[in-house]
């Protein structure tokens, strides 16, 4: 029997045509999230806190203001909460729009999410993520496209993150969850200990139209940095990792001014 709980199938295509979600591209591009977003973050954010134990590390990596692209791995829907818990500004999150529909559309507009049509090549998705970035929003994507099913890192990304970052030139922050792939397991009674990791920044020079190519090397480097995180919580835990970045931070602070440390 596996120690993960079973997923829903997934469902690549949705049926509607792209006229169906314009209006939601047209709020997340003219409107910032409201108090939906506060309400849902003090909820996740307890929950996380309470019965996850979740944990951040190095979250002063992500930028406290200006243009940013947060790229974690993906688990499970808790992620974007988890990912979001302990940054100050508001996240916007693209979401499948399968999950635009009933009551909790209201939610997801008035927090901020804006739709992808998987399975299809959604440029309206594009643009929302452009103007977002354009007004110096936050944006979460994740390079490998949908939830992993099997509880470990994609070994392949999705070059969309790439062409995000090399066309709008802002910097990515790779992040680690190690644990929310065990978060379905509550219906078990099993909550894990989640961390979260914050990774260093990176930025490419702006590019106007990217080539597939480029737009596969930056994320395949995206995911290269979020694998090395996740490899390190993996093989020494949170305090191994934590104990890592206080003796990094030592050394930095005891380093002459301007000299790099190994």
């Amino acid at each position: 029997m596996s120690d993960l709980a079973p997923m829903r199938e997934q469902v690549y295509s949705d049926p509607r045509p792209k006229e169906h979600f314009d209006r939601f591209h047209e709020r997340a591009r003219t409107r910032e999230p409201d108090w939906a977003y506060e309400l849902t973050r003090i909820i996740t954010s307890l929950y996380a806190y309470a019965f996850l134990r979740a944990r951040a590390i190095s979250v002063e990596k992500v930028p406290g203001r200006g243009a940013v692209i947060l790229a974690p791995n993906h688990f499970s829907f808790m992620d974007h909460f988890l990912m979001g818990c302990y940054i100050r500004r508001k996240v916007r999150f693209m979401a499948k729009s399968q999950l635009f529909k009933g009551p909790m559309q209201f939610i997801y507009t008035h927090g901020g999410v804006f739709p992808v049509r998987r399975g299809a090549r959604d440029e309206e998705t594009f643009i929302t993520a452009r103007k977002v970035l354009a007004r110096e929003g936050a944006i979460t994507m994740y390079c490998e496209g949908g939830r992993s099913r099997t509880g470990k890192v994609a070994e392949q990304a999705k070059r969309g993150i790439g062409r995000l970052a090399l066309e709008t030139g802002a910097p990515v922050v790779p992040i680690a969850i190690h644990g929310s792939s065990r978060v379905r397991n509550w219906k078990r009674l099993q909550f894990p200990k989640v961390t979260v990791q914050y990774g260093d920044a990176i930025r490419w020079e702006r590019i106007e139209d990217p080539t597939r190519e480029q737009q596969q090397a930056v994320a395949d480097q995206i995911l290269l940095e979020i694998r090395a995180l996740y490899a390190g919580l993996e093989q020494h835990g949170r305090k191994g990792v934590l104990r890592r970045v206080r003796e990094q931070r030592r050394a930095e602070r005891r380093a002459p001014k301007g000299a790099a440390v190994a």
